[in-house]
């Protein structure tokens, strides 16, 4: 048996979110395999400051708060800095109990302190890479980008073990700190028998993209490939919301194919976003930076054809592999392979045999191994 705790201000399912997703999923089957996992966060549930949740010990060490700024929607900074101090006694007291203690690494704040609470003990310290930023800072900062950069880096340089949820993300990580042979690859992870026990939708769409509708997700692109090689018939569905949806709106409502496209908005239940992935026959997520791209092997899973974009700074192409078809993000790049797709083209691996391999019970034994090994100082 092996106790694991994880570092994580918010916490799934009250907060909706991929890394957090990640830590439920991975913990919820290491206590069913008999570990014991506690899960260091922030006091989003109602009821005492430590409860147990499907087998795992969630610890509040700090009260409810926003985390994104209201006038920019950007994650709050003083949030994460709340956090981590509140962080670091609490797990200094218990840090002997625990074999290993992992730290999701955005917003790096937390990785630190949790450095710091387990200075001069036996407990190693396992770090989750979901994406590494470096020049995406100027964008996401603008002139405050040398501040994200420098914390960046500095967590990078932390001794710890990395795990990346992909090999782009490693790579990226080991131009800015530990060594390649030093980083671990853990993809994200599906539920695969969730995915395909979903029924379809009864109102859904032939092309489908799920996503936060931002600038990097490239929707404008997808909108007007669509216009470029769309029949009649053809329907597109975009799920999601975001900063740039009234923007993508108009833009929509110019095109000739206005009335096949649907936005949705974003759907608050996850079987329903499956359901659209159910009936759609393509997946298409022209983004341009994606540290793994959990979307498309949900997808898969969905059975679904994956058009993805064949960008440097997108993992998608490692997640679909030759069970999809990567395409240049550009309006021509995208709608010359989403005709080829629409006209039968197939890929030449089963969309749902690649989609397996991303099953959170494989995720999570990978996971136990890693942890295991930093343990036992075999990493």
């Amino acid at each position: 048996m092996t106790n694991i705790a994880f570092v994580s201000n918010v916490l799934y399912p009250f907060i909706t979110g991929g890394a957090e997703k990640r830590i439920y999923e991975i913990g919820k089957r290491l206590t069913n395999q008999a570990h014991d996992v506690t899960i260091y966060g922030r006091h989003y549930w109602d009821g005492p400051m430590e409860m147990t949740y499907e087998g795992m010990t969630l610890r509040a060490v700090s009260p409810e708060r926003e985390l994104y700024t209201n006038d920019d929607g950007r994650r709050s900074i003083t949030e994460a800095l709340e956090f981590s101090k509140d962080v670091v006694v609490p797990l200094r007291r218990h840090i002997d109990e625990h074999d290993v203690v992992v730290a999701s690494v955005f917003p790096y704040f937390p990785v630190l302190a949790t450095k710091l609470a387990s200075l001069r003990t036996n407990t190693p310290l396992v770090t989750t890479w979901h994406e590494v930023w470096r020049t995406y800072w100027e964008d996401y900062l603008g002139y405050l980008a040398p501040f994200g950069k420098t914390f960046e880096y500095a967590t990078a340089r932390v001794p710890q073990h990395p795990i990346a949820v992909s090999k782009l993300t490693g790579s990226r990580l080991a131009e800015i700190g530990p060594k390649q042979s030093n980083i671990r690859t853990v993809p994200n992870g599906i539920d695969y028998e969730q995915i395909r026990n979903t029924p379809p939708a009864e109102d859904g769409f032939d092309i489908l993209f799920a996503g936060r509708l931002i600038e990097d997700k490239r929707v404008d692109i997808l909108l007007r490939a669509f216009e470029e090689v769309a029949s009649d018939e053809t329907t597109l569905g975009i799920i999601g919301d975001g900063p740039e949806r009234e923007e993508l709106e108009t833009l929509a409502g110019s095109l000739t194919m206005a009335e096949q496209i649907t936005f949705t908005g974003f759907l608050e239940e996850y079987d329903d976003v499956l359901a659209q992935m159910r009936t759609a026959s393509i997946f298409a997520t022209p983004s341009t930076r994606e540290g793994f791209g959990i979307t498309a092997a949900e997808a898969m899973a969905a059975d679904c054809i994956v058009i993805g974009a064949d960008h440097p700074d997108s993992a998608v192409g490692e997640v679909i592999g030759d069970a999809g078809f990567l395409a240049e993000p550009t309006v021509d790049g995208v709608a010359i392979v989403l005709d080829e797709v629409l006209a039968g083209t197939q890929p030449s691996t089963d969309p749902l045999e690649r989609a397996k391999r991303f099953d959170w019970d494989q995720v999570a034994d990978d996971a136990l191994e890693a942890y295991r090994a930093a343990a036992a100082g075999e990493w």
